[in-house]
């Protein structure tokens, strides 16, 4: 950990670590409405009457969501993000700006570059050695040299979060493994991901790095592509092999997909020892999309109370405390990653 922590120190930027959050809020608030209102203003007349209505509704409700405390909601994750989907507008930042390892996370950027590549998704897919080798001998119940439709292959590798199934998406792009991970990275530039690094796609690597409000770009243009909302909210699946002829039943990662209280469009989950417990997902809370990006948490079911927390903040103006042995988890990390930003607090 002090190794990747002096790795992580080079990369580290503090520029706006002195303006207090909640002004850092709404400047970009002010940023958004203002440049919203110039682009309705340059429509015709006609136009501008039509989204009158729509645009005073959407300023109050995006300012609504930008005006709840920030000192009344306390979370279990080391990093965390929270935006409003619709406008990209920033409604909750913990160390949003810290870099640390993503895991399976990574899988969500493996979807994206598989169906950018237009590759036929029904075409079946063979499970090799040298895929599993890639991934360091891990675990997997698939067989090799079994053959599974592409489809299933990112389904699997969303919502089941199977290392195997991410592996083989990579080995089976056009140009080979090296080529897919150029395009990953290529990919999260073009987003505006300026912090983040892929080496696998698996995310087993503890080198697969990113920043919680790069992630939150991420989630917001993984949920442009339908098969990614369909595949990764799956609540569970079987999959059905063939040369040898077998099926396998998955199970989604995020328990939060079976309960009827949460409308979940995008999720992914993800752990390693160097990364911890870490979930991104977009969810519906009062009817509007909201991003949640939760990194290195605290205990295997921290995330989803985390993700409790969150929306019970923007429903009800408060998210309940955490616990102390959390606060002590968090402090322990941010010692060993971030001195200089404890030194500011």
């Amino acid at each position: 950990m002090r190794n990747f922590a002096a790795q992580l120190k080079i990369r580290r930027q503090f520029t706006q670590l002195n303006m207090p959050l909640h002004k850092r809020l709404k400047t970009i608030s002010r940023l958004l409405i203002g440049i919203f209102i110039t682009s309705v203003l340059s429509l015709p007349a006609i136009a501008q009457e039509k989204l009158s209505v729509q645009t005073t509704a959407i300023s109050s409700a995006t300012q609504k969501l930008l005006s709840l405390n920030q000192e009344n909601i306390e979370l279990a994750s080391v990093s965390a993000a929270v935006i409003d989907a619709r406008t990209g507008a920033p409604l909750y930042s913990k160390n949003a700006e810290l870099i640390l390892p993503i895991a399976s996370v990574t899988k969500l950027m493996t979807a994206m570059v598989t169906l950018d590549s237009k590759l036929p998704l029904n075409e079946k897919i063979r499970f090799t050695q040298a895929q599993k080798e890639a991934n360091n001998n891990y675990y997997t119940r698939i067989r090799i040299g079994s053959l599974l439709p592409r489809k299933d292959v990112i389904r699997i590798a969303l919502m089941s979060s199977e290392n195997m199934a991410a592996s083989a998406l990579g080995h089976t792009y056009p140009g080979g493994n090296m080529a897919f991970v150029k395009a990953m990275n290529l990919k999260a530039l073009q987003l505006g991901m300026t912090q983040t690094t892929f080496v696998d796609s698996s995310g087993l690597s503890e080198r697969n790095i990113s920043s919680a409000s790069d992630l939150a770009i991420m989630v917001r243009a993984a949920a442009s592509y339908p098969e990614i909302t369909k595949y990764s909210t799956t609540k569970s699946y079987t999959a059905r092999f063939t040369n040898p002829g077998y099926s396998l039943r998955y199970g989604n990662t995020n328990v939060l997909v079976h309960r009827k209280s949460w409308s979940i469009d995008v999720t992914k989950t993800g752990y390693l020892n160097e990364a911890g417990r870490c979930l991104v997902m977009m969810t519906k809370i009062n009817g509007r999309d909201t991003v949640m990006v939760m990194l290195n948490s605290y205990g295997k079911r921290t995330p989803i109370g985390d993700a409790g927390r969150i929306k019970r903040w923007i429903t009800t103006g408060k998210s309940g405390k955490i616990s102390s042995s959390a606060r002590h988890y968090q402090r322990q990390v941010l010692r060993q990653l971030m001195p200089e930003q404890l030194a500011l607090n």
